[in-house]
């Protein structure tokens, strides 16, 4: 029998070719030299991200107690008890069940729960419909939700963050030695 597909020749037609002899099932292994063996991975290698850490969110969940001062660089979510100053380039927010008890000076800061003393951000303080702030703002902006408890005096504005600023460094010593 005879077929044709359009763009190749005709095979001739006569007796069936012997079949091609078949290779064991099984081989030896290879020589020594050129055997490698495939990498294995007890855990996988890290995926590569398009984002960079600093969208990170660290967390204090509600069972943290801290008594001192709390540095971050980033983003920080307090759901706990803070005793002492909180201080950042980054941005706050303050839980439902937070109860900060001191100075907070950061980027921005959103109140979801308790604050008792001052805040100073250089750009955007929020305060949410159940925040309550016991204490001055100096902040860029400013929002606060009809709810939120306010009792304190504000300033808000680039020149309020400039001026108190400018009031943190004079009341700053000048150095180590400084007598005050």
């Amino acid at each position: 029998m005879l077929k044709q597909i359009i763009g190749q020749k005709p095979q001739p037609v006569g007796p069936p070719a012997p079949p091609a002899p078949v290779e064991p099932a099984y081989s030896y292994p290879p020589a020594a030299e050129s055997y490698k063996p495939a990498p294995s991975y007890s855990t996988p290698p890290p995926a590569k991200s398009s984002f960079s850490m600093s969208t990170n969110k660290n967390i204090l969940s509600s069972d943290v107690e801290i008594k001192g001062s709390l540095k971050f660089s980033n983003d920080l979510i307090i759901d706990g008890k803070i005793e002492g100053e909180v201080s950042s380039d980054g941005s706050l927010t303050v839980g439902e069940n937070a109860l900060v008890i001191g100075e907070i000076r950061t980027k921005s800061v959103v109140v979801f729960g308790k604050v008792q003393g001052n805040i100073t951000v250089t750009e955007r303080c929020e305060l949410k419909s159940n925040a309550i702030q016991e204490g001055d703002i100096v902040a860029g902006t400013m929002s606060i939700e009809e709810g939120a408890t306010f009792m304190g005096k504000s300033s808000v504005g680039k020149n309020a963050v400039a001026n108190a600023q400018a009031q943190k460094k004079a009341a700053a010593p000048a150095g180590p030695n400084a007598q005050s």
